[in-house]
């Protein structure tokens, strides 16, 4: 997707940025009304831009627009303009900074819905963990897809790159607390399934998948790998809407159920499987994180974030 750029400037720095602005091969349209923004109060610029030049645009915005100005970027559907028409076929599929980090922060921010989400995730992959290969597979794959697992763990790489601690903070807190959430309600439905006897201790134990986390082979750390990276540059594509197939690929929420069900069924073995083999693909994540960022920001954007 193209975008959308609105700058809102005081009307003492309007005319310099848009001297700046002008120039670039990549803006294909710009405009200005003068005192239209009301809060805050000033001179709106908008921009339609290639994604290409997306950076240099927020870049320039940053260093001419004042102390006052303000930022506001969209995704557009399309830009349909003969007159650029080769650049806009030609055009890049890559996320800005500013999105990418609002995207993680408002996918794995700590809220009821994150916390809700994590916990019924930790449930469904606890009963995959005592089930037949066929719901087996069914169960872990919702449970990825359900458990918002991956945003969490990619705000610390991206925090880490871009130097902003204070994302890594929140990255560190947001993860802590979903998986903490997704361990115990895991332990909670194996303790009730145990407990009505629903299922035995030996089912669990003896499950074939359970088996496997204990000791991954070197093709089950080739998928955790190339997922962890596919997953970050999906984020640095913002190719959103794909973003759960890292996720089932990897094994993070199972195993971090793992850890839940062996502490309802008093299995420390298990317990230690879990947080090996959840400390391993946590550890997959933040390395390609940190690769593709840093990667992204030597040969794309160049740049540190506004804020």
């Amino acid at each position: 997707m193209h975008r959308t750029v609105e700058i809102t400037t005081a009307p003492h720095d309007t005319e310099a940025l848009v001297r700046e602005l002008e120039p670039l091969k990549e803006v294909t349209g710009l405009s200005v009304s003068h005192g239209a923004s009301i809060k805050p109060k000033g001179d709106v610029i908008t921009v339609h831009v290639l994604n290409r030049g997306a950076d240099e645009v927020l870049k320039r915005a940053r260093e001419h627009g004042g102390e006052r100005v303000s930022i506001v970027t969209a995704e557009l559907t399309s830009i349909i303009d003969k007159q650029h028409e080769e650049a806009i076929d030609r055009d890049v599929d890559e996320a800005v900074w500013e999105e990418m980090a609002t995207g993680l922060r408002h996918q794995g921010r700590v809220t009821a819905n994150f916390v809700a989400l994590m916990a019924l995730g930790g449930a469904i992959a606890a009963i995959g963990l005592v089930s037949e290969p066929a719901p087996q597979t069914i169960a872990f794959v919702a449970a990825s897809i359900i458990a918002p697992g991956f945003e969490p763990l990619a705000k610390i790489p991206l925090g880490i790159v871009l130097g902003r601690w204070n994302i890594v903070w929140r990255g560190l807190v947001s993860s802590v607390v979903g998986y903490a959430v997704l361990v115990l309600a895991a332990a909670l439905t194996m303790f009730v399934l145990l407990a009505t006897h629903n299922v035995e201790v030996s089912e669990l134990v003896g499950n074939p998948e359970v088996k496997n986390l204990a000791a991954p082979k070197l093709k089950e750390m080739i998928v955790s790998g190339a997922a962890a990276v596919a997953g970050m540059v999906m984020i640095a594509a913002y190719r959103r809407s794909v973003i759960a197939g890292p996720l089932v690929a990897l094994v993070i929420i199972h195993a971090a159920a793992t850890i839940g069900a062996g502490i309802a069924a008093g299995r420390t073995n298990l317990i230690l499987e879990g947080i090996e083999r959840l400390g391993l693909d946590v550890l997959f994540i933040i390395i390609a994180g940190v690769l593709v960022f840093f990667i992204k920001q030597i040969t794309v954007h160049r740049r540190q974030p506004i804020v």
